[in-house]
């Protein structure tokens, strides 16, 4: 997969962004970095990685980690330069932090949350989170962003990403007009209609970092290696909604190009 500095030029990547829905920036932040991360949230979770006695959950979940570390780490040069290539220059919100994280341990336990899904952009006064919704603008969200605290290997429950699955659903967006769908509205299929989308899995050393369109189908996995696997899963938020009179991000070209609209 393309990196944003090693693999040629930004147009090449952006197009692969475009196509896909996605990209893997390797070295994005430290291991360093990473392992200071990862010390907070062994600490966060009152556990140890020497004391695998204690890992008797499949899943632990941690919410919003908003240290120095985890804002440095959001917002590297190389991330920053990244979020304006895809998202559109200034057009974004500067990460406050990262979260949540699902931290996904060895386990023979099915975790129970390893369904196909889009992520969901904005909410209502329920309190059902199945009816947070998304709509075809991406109000609410710019990208999806996995952030690995860890190695992750193919073992180690690397999250599953639908390659070019955010067209099929920006088309599908599109028939909910400005209100969006929730998600129930939107898994009610079960997400067939992207099944037959090649699988990439979300792989790498820890300091890699996906940087996917909000409207990518992804699903996580049972953990069949043996290190704990740490990835914080947090939206790049948008300062406002689409401007017509500004030139297309990446983001928009895709739904653009799947919809055949003008957003």
């Amino acid at each position: 997969m393309p990196d944003i500095e090693t693999d040629g030029p930004a147009a090449s990547l952006v197009r692969d962004f475009v196509e896909t829905g996605f990209i893997k920036m390797e070295n994005a932040f430290s291991a360093d970095l990473a392992r200071r991360c990862r010390e907070e949230l062994w600490a966060a979770i009152g556990m140890s990685p020497d004391k695998p006695e204690g890992w008797t959950e499949p899943v632990v979940r941690v919410g919003f980690m908003a240290s120095p570390a985890f804002v440095e780490a959001a917002n590297t040069p190389r991330l920053r330069a990244a979020y304006d290539l895809l998202a559109g220059e200034g057009r974004w919100i500067a990460p406050a932090g990262i979260g949540s994280f699902p931290i996904r341990f060895p386990s023979q336990r099915a975790p129970g949350d390893d369904g196909w899904h889009v992520d969901m952009s904005f909410g209502t006064a329920d309190p059902d989170f199945m009816e947070w919704r998304a709509n075809v603008k991406s109000s609410g969200r710019t990208l999806l962003m996995l952030f690995l605290m860890s190695d992750v290997g193919p073992c180690d429950a690397p999250t599953r990403i639908r390659k070019g699955s955010h067209r099929t659903v920006a088309r599908e967006l599109l028939a909910f007009g400005e209100a969006g769908a929730t998600l129930r509205q939107l898994g009610a299929g079960g997400y067939a209609s992207t099944a037959d989308c090649d699988v990439a899995l979300a792989t790498g050393a820890a300091g890699t970092v996906y940087l996917c369109h909000p409207f990518i189908v992804h699903a996580a996995q049972p953990h069949r290696g043996e290190t704990p696997r740490f990835m914080g899963q947090p939206a790049l938020l948008p300062k406002g909604e689409f401007d017509p009179a500004l030139p297309p991000s990446p983001v928009q070209i895709a739904i653009r190009e799947a919809c055949g609209l003008t957003l």
